[in-house]
């Protein structure tokens, strides 16, 4: 994989300021546009720079089979009518006015569903991400996309999973969770390649940021499949991830507003 670095560092925001522009390559194939899912600022920038790249193929973290095929009957209707036919609300991610205008950027590309059903999810816990990979795209070398992780490689993606999941999953499920992410990394990865393959390049990957890291996630499965296949990879992030975040370019933003997410977990104190 041919990779694409704009720029050393990261582009920050300070309450009040602007951020610096960010500019996409001009000639590669597949871009991994991040997000944390809930934060308007990220979406407007990913509608920003699909604008700009003009693709042919959009993989969605969140579209199912299912919702992209009724996505094509309704493209270019308003937010409303898009959100009532895909079922939107009922699908846990954040409002659809916040994803409308990447749908509007995107001109008449092909909108392809990143998701990965949920038994083949309980599969790759059970049974690791390569076979499931293996069963669903034949024609992906499932081994070389998605190597035995070295031990310590292992055991930061565990504590990754832990933190995202408040640490409030038993030890034992850890391992099992990862192999999840990993598929989701891989079953978008593949949408992408296989856009490629049908000369819908350039592709945009509409994602959360975890799935745009470069050392673990879709680029790095990219690379192990496609070496020639030129990605550019941004990291949308709400605090500084530091000076070796494994991007092509980061985007600090405000946080958005939101409540706890792991309240829920804390234990209540005792009564005096």
């Amino acid at each position: 994989m041919k990779r694409i670095a704009l720029f050393a560092g990261v582009i920050g925001l300070v309450a009040g300021q602007s951020l610096a522009q960010i500019d996409p390559p001009t000639d590669a194939d597949i871009f991994v546009l991040g997000e944390v899912h809930d934060n308007p600022l990220h979406h407007a920038e990913q509608a920003r720079l699909v604008g700009l790249i003009g693709p042919k193929a959009v993989v969605w973290e969140m579209l199912s089979g299912r919702q992209a095929k009724v996505l094509a009957g309704v493209t270019g209707a308003n937010a409303d009518v898009m959100a009532r036919a895909l079922e939107w609300e009922a699908s846990g991610w954040p409002d659809f006015s916040m994803y409308y205008p990447i749908f509007q950027a995107s001109g008449q590309a092909e909108h392809l569903a990143g998701a990965v059903p949920r038994e083949e999810l309980k599969s790759a816990i059970t049974m690791g991400a390569a076979a499931v990979l293996k069963k669903n795209f034949p024609g992906i070398d499932a081994a070389r996309a998605l190597p035995e992780l070295a031990a310590d490689a292992l055991e930061d993606l565990k504590a990754e999973q832990a933190e995202a999941h408040c640490n409030a999953l038993p030890p034992e499920m850890l391992g099992g969770m990862v192999e999840a992410q990993r598929l989701r990394d891989a079953w978008m990865a593949g949408e992408a390649l296989a856009a490629l393959d049908r000369d819908q390049g350039p592709v945009v990957i509409i994602t959360g940021t975890g799935h745009a890291r470069t050392d673990t996630a879709i680029p790095a499965i990219l690379a192990n499949l496609r070496p020639e296949v030129t990605v550019w990879s941004l990291g949308q992030v709400e605090s500084d991830p530091g000076a070796d975040a494994p991007f092509d370019a980061v985007r600090v933003t405000d946080p958005a507003p939101r409540d706890d997410p792991c309240a829920q977990f804390a234990v209540p104190k005792a009564r005096k």
